[in-house]
């Protein structure tokens, strides 16, 4: 058997929280993690107590459920959660992001047809054929394309999404991404990664749902950064990566227990 981890980030997410959790208890791929990782990025809202009644409510036993130390941004908690998995020895993680955009059953035939284990990642994309996006905007639409095509023609291969809330990914893979920025655009960089080593990806169509999300992306100053990025791998491929692009740099991704898994 396969070690899974199912890693949820949250950040200001008390109304979506407990419904991710809900789906996630009542998902048919559920059964098949050891456990779920919520990792909170310090909310100022109740984010961290309604998590906190909803896996109680549902008797969700594996769930571990921490809070960083520090705020380190979206990017920061993906490393705080590569660490867990890589020290608890963990076969594969999954992201599921946990503001309930995305849905975790999408990934139902990825792992009923076992292509998490002939890939090093499996990338959710929402701009795939078969791909659902109910109440998403056009405009945001639009500009994910745009940047989409414009990154294929840099790596020379279809990108069909530059970062969404549901991935899996071999665990082995994950490595040389302490540098990457902490922010918004860590998937981008991951992304990036994934090409300069020549690992195999795969994407997969997912539902996205946009209704009561609280969006964090800074659309203009994210699309600025996203074009430099994506410029200087062009021209510098992997000595670009080996930079270091953090604004402020974490000596270690350190979160604090809020509630332990049952048993533990």
């Amino acid at each position: 058997m396969n070690k899974i981890l199912l890693f949820i980030p949250m950040y200001r997410c008390e109304k979506q929280i407990p419904r991710v959790l809900e789906k996630v208890a009542r998902s048919i791929l559920y059964p098949l993690v050891d456990t779920v990782l919520v990792v909170d990025n310090v909310s100022k809202d109740a984010s961290l107590e309604v998590a906190k009644k909803a896996v109680d409510l549902h008797k969700m036993d594996n769930v571990l459920l921490v809070q960083n130390q520090e705020n380190v941004g979206l990017g920061g908690s993906h490393k705080a959660a590569f660490g867990y998995a890589k020290e608890n020895g963990f076969d594969f993680l999954i992201v599921l992001h946990g503001d309930d955009q995305g849905n975790l059953n999408d990934f139902e035939s990825v792992f009923s047809n076992d292509l998490h284990k002939k890939f090093d990642a499996v990338l959710g994309s929402r701009f795939s054929k078969g791909s659902k996006t109910p109440n998403y905007s056009k405009f945001r639409i639009f500009g994910n394309l745009a940047f989409n095509l414009f990154f294929s023609l840099i790596a020379l291969r279809r990108i069909e999404d530059l970062g969404a809330g549901l991935n899996v990914y071999n665990v082995k893979s994950l490595a040389d991404y302490e540098k990457f920025p902490d922010n918004l655009v860590f998937n981008v960089f991951m992304l990036m990664h994934h090409l300069s080593k020549k690992q195999k990806i795969r994407f997969h169509p997912i539902s996205w749902r946009e209704d009561d999300q609280v969006s964090n992306v800074k659309l203009v100053s994210q699309s600025i950064q996203t074009t430099k990025h994506l410029l200087n791998y062009f021209f510098k491929r992997s000595a670009f990566l080996e930079k270091e692009h953090r604004q402020k740099q974490v000596d270690s991704y350190r979160f604090n227990v809020v509630r332990p898994k049952r048993g533990d």
